[in-house]
């Protein structure tokens, strides 16, 4: 004890000095550090699982994308097969609908042709009747000049025969 006077210490101060520093010690541990520490390892551990969130939300991310991708090119692989069959379609429609036109105008054709030839056919019958008219006409003037004769009778037999 006389060692610690001489350096100028008080033995019953020191012990007060270390009792009150334990004392405050301990309530700041209690009361400040642990639940400084319990805040900072809280935060630690949410920052933590914040981050492997961000990790799983950007893998997930990245799944999505590929996904995305494959959708994508299944969509416009299925978009060029629906156009190749509507435009395969439409060629078949298109070709159907030029042979039916080609048959319709053949018919067509094929009635105007008999139409003409039902025409040709009265106006022959027309123009015979109209000629045999006027050959009988011409006869009948020709056998009032000239009715004596046995010539004319031949004549007039000849066309008759002519015109049936």
């Amino acid at each position: 004890m006389e060692l610690l006077e001489a350096l100028g210490l008080n033995l019953k101060i020191l012990l007060a000095q270390l009792v009150n520093f334990a004392v405050l010690f301990f309530v700041l541990w209690k009361f400040a550090y642990k639940p400084i520490f319990k805040m900072l390892e809280s935060r630690r551990s949410k920052i933590n699982k914040g981050v492997e969130n961000a990790e799983k939300a950007e893998d997930k991310l990245k799944e999505a994308k590929t996904k995305e991708e494959e959708i994508v090119n299944s969509a416009k692989k299925e978009a060029l097969e629906i156009i190749e069959e509507a435009r395969k379609r439409a060629e078949d429609k298109k070709q159907s609908v030029i042979d039916k036109t080609k048959e319709e105008i053949g018919e067509i054709i094929n009635i105007e042709k008999q139409k003409i030839q039902q025409e040709k056919a009265d106006t022959l019958k027309s123009i015979k009747a109209d000629i045999s008219e006027l050959v009988i006409l011409a006869v009948e003037k020709v056998l009032q000049e000239k009715l004596n004769g046995a010539e004319d009778d031949k004549l007039v037999a000849k066309a008759i025969k002519g015109l049936k």
